[in-house]
């Protein structure tokens, strides 16, 4: 990869509260590679009915993006941004 390509890449969190079904994980990730964005670091809790995930993402599309199509998903309870320092959180209904 060129050095021009690695300074349009950006580096960001979010977290993730889902509903725990069958193959939750596995759409959230796929919601995540289709909209251009690649997992650097991830960690999941279980936790009575739902899943708690970190993600640490990189990318050179808007997050607010992927954040959107993430909280379309009926799974996703709860997804928040991290941006140094601050979150910003979104709830779905």
């Amino acid at each position: 990869m060129s050095p021009q390509a690695d300074s349009s890449m950006h580096s960001y969190t979010l977290n993730c509260r889902m509903i725990q079904e069958a193959a939750a994980l596995e759409r959230l990730c796929q919601v995540v590679r289709v909209r251009g964005f690649r997992i650097s670091r991830m960690s999941m809790e279980s936790a009575d009915d739902h899943l708690d995930i970190a993600l640490t993402l990189s990318g050179s599309r808007p997050i607010t993006m992927l954040r959107s199509q993430l909280e379309k998903l009926h799974t996703v309870v709860d997804v928040a941004l991290q941006e140094q320092g601050a979150s910003v959180r979104s709830v779905s209904a």
